[in-house]
């Protein structure tokens, strides 16, 4: 599951105006103070974040491709000619289903278009759409020291909020993945402890806040080595992979090495050795009693959501989609499981106009097996996605860039198709998948989705696939 040179001139001005303003989309979603410390929005009780005191207004997500002419027609005619090509195509059969759409979500040729098909990872933009459209995007989560029963064995709880790309050093504020650090939040504790004179502690972890219904039979049996998922917890370091080392760029990687399962007392031990480094002697504890907001002695704070977002997309990260899930479920109050998240990503999609007709989830980042929709579900999120007047942003600034960036920087056809085209990739076993939306090279914004099932030869399907998305940009 993890998982396009354009001719100059009116071309290279396309690609050019698309750069300039998807930087001061992200530019305006993090130019506030990201250790603020007020809260934030993300108001379920067990699962409070932090949110910038002053965030300006996000621009519209359609802007991110420029300022192009959303009335330029797509020619049916030459629509249809693309889609018998891929139909046609080695590694594609009578399992697909695809359709190409204008900006508004108009289909002008389709096949299949109402088969219910299963989706892969392109399941993840319904659960991206589902938390952009109720969180607070430009909070964050964070990590927190308490200091407890200080009157008598002083005793430290480890509490954190759902931050799984913890570093084990410092805070960087340069990547997503290592944004807070453990080894500032063992400095911190370690002056706080210092300012009241203490130099031992028992210490305490708090990973109750996502409860414990985090895995299913149908995620495992996609879950070969565990290294597609592991079960959600309260904070990890670098997702919980267990490799020698950070990758040179922390939010670059392409190794998919065996996840934890045991995230979060990982990252106890992580801090607790970092604490002793500091010269605090540290025993165990299991108190976490006595927490409240006086008790707070040391924090610190994820990059924006949107960020992760961005992050989970582009690496198709199961167990991050999971967590966007849940923290929607929390929000909208559906419950602490993986149903609820099911039931919370379905109820806003619902809300927002999305055709849920066919939609069927066990998962709500497409790895678990038996997920099915149909097309015009994945359609109407991209049209929302590129509408001047939806919270999209976040998500379209997150989809992949075929020849540039993400799960698709290998799946650029030819060159002109390189920077044209936002797509979010999906595969399983016998499944390929694709959803996104085009700069077309003549004028104008298409969108496509394309699924193929009980595919006999997956490699084949994924360039057809990439054959066809490279045909849709000259349209």
């Amino acid at each position: 599951m993890r998982r396009a040179a354009v001719r100059p001139n009116h071309r290279i001005a396309v690609v050019a105006v698309s750069v300039v303003v998807t930087l001061a989309v992200c530019i305006g979603y993090t130019i506030a103070d990201i250790y603020d410390v007020a809260p934030g929005l993300l108001t379920a009780k067990s699962a409070p974040t932090r949110t910038y005191t002053s965030v300006p207004e996000p621009v519209a997500a359609g802007a991110v491709a420029g300022k192009v002419d959303r009335s330029v027609p797509i020619d049916a005619k030459k629509a249809k000619a693309l889609v018998d090509e891929l139909i046609k195509s080695q590694g594609v059969g009578d399992g697909t289903s695809v359709a190409i759409a204008s900006a508004d979500g108009t289909v002008v040729a389709e096949r299949n278009l109402d088969t219910e098909r299963e989706p892969a990872s392109t399941v993840k933009t319904l659960t991206a759409f589902a938390a952009a459209n109720t969180l607070e995007m430009s909070g964050t989560l964070d990590t927190e020291v308490y200091l407890t029963h200080a009157d008598s064995t002083p005793t430290i709880v480890l509490q954190g909020h759902g931050d799984m790309l913890l570093g084990a050093g410092q805070n960087d504020p340069s990547h997503i993945n290592g944004r807070a650090g453990l080894a500032t939040l063992a400095q911190r504790t370690a002056q706080a402890l210092a300012q009241r004179g203490i130099g031992q502690v028992a210490l305490a972890v708090d990973d109750t806040l996502f409860g414990d219904d985090n895995i299913s039979s149908a995620l495992e049996q996609n879950n070969d080595g565990d290294a597609m998922y592991t079960p959600l917890s309260s904070m990890a370091v670098d997702g919980g992979r267990m490799r020698y080392g950070m990758a040179a760029d922390p939010d670059a990687f392409t190794d998919y090495p065996t996840l934890s399962r045991t995230t979060a007392s990982d990252a106890a031990e992580t801090f607790r050795e970092l604490l002793s480094a500091q010269g605090i002697t540290v025993t165990d504890s299991s108190d976490t009693s006595g927490i409240d907001a006086s008790a707070r002695i040391a924090t610190v704070s994820s990059a924006p959501l949107n960020e992760i977002m961005a992050f989970m997309l582009r690496h198709s990260d199961n167990t991050l989609a999971e967590l966007f899930a849940r923290l929607t479920a929390l929000k909208l109050g559906t419950g602490n499981s993986m149903s609820a998240d099911i039931q919370a990503v379905t109820q806003v999609l619902r809300k927002q106009g999305i055709p849920t007709q066919g939609l069927r989830l066990t998962s709500c980042s497409g790895l678990a097996a038996g997920t099915r929709l149909r097309i015009p579900t994945l359609l109407a999120v991209q049209r929302s996605l590129v509408a001047l007047d939806t919270p999209g942003a976040a998500e379209l600034e997150g989809l992949s860039v075929p020849g540039l960036t993400g799960t698709a920087k290998n799946r650029a056809a030819s060159d002109g198709v390189k920077g044209l085209a936002r797509v979010k990739t999906g595969s399983l076993g016998g499944v390929r998948a694709m959803a996104g939306n085009v700069s077309r090279e003549h004028g104008g914004v298409l969108l496509f989705a394309v699924i193929v099932n009980d595919s006999s030869d997956e490699l084949a399907a994924n360039d057809a696939i990439d054959e066809f998305m490279a045909g849709l940009a000259k349209l």
